[in-house]
């Protein structure tokens, strides 16, 4: 039954990813002080959406235009409001959040969680 339970999860964790509603911009530059200079950017992408579920430090399931997204949270995931405070109460079913995250789809890292209107 568990074999079962964690197949039917891996999938729904895959399967949306292709339909999530995504904006890209670049948000990092550096520079070396060698002869020669190099340049390297990160990309920073979101999917917006309200929440379906929550799971604090593990994970948050976000609905998007085509489907639900799911995003593993990090220890560097940080939620916060739109005026860039700490959000301390859990996040609840239906409230539409803003997640940004770095990396392609198979691995990427999300940064902060924004939520865009809290009840």
């Amino acid at each position: 039954m568990k074999k079962k339970t964690l197949v039917a999860l891996a999938c729904a964790l895959v399967a949306p990813l292709a339909f999530a509603q995504t904006s890209t911009t670049t948000t990092e530059q550096t520079t070396t002080t060698q002869p020669e200079t190099t340049t390297e950017t990160a990309t920073t992408t979101y999917a917006s959406g309200p929440v379906t579920t929550y799971e604090p430090g593990k994970t948050i399931v976000v609905r998007g235009e085509q489907g639900p997204v799911s995003f593993a949270l990090g220890t560097a995931a940080r939620i916060v409001d739109r005026a860039g405070k700490v959000v301390t109460a859990p996040l609840r079913a239906g409230q539409k959040v803003r997640v940004y995250y770095t990396g392609p789809t198979e691995s990427r890292t999300v940064e902060r969680v924004v939520v865009e209107d809290e009840d």
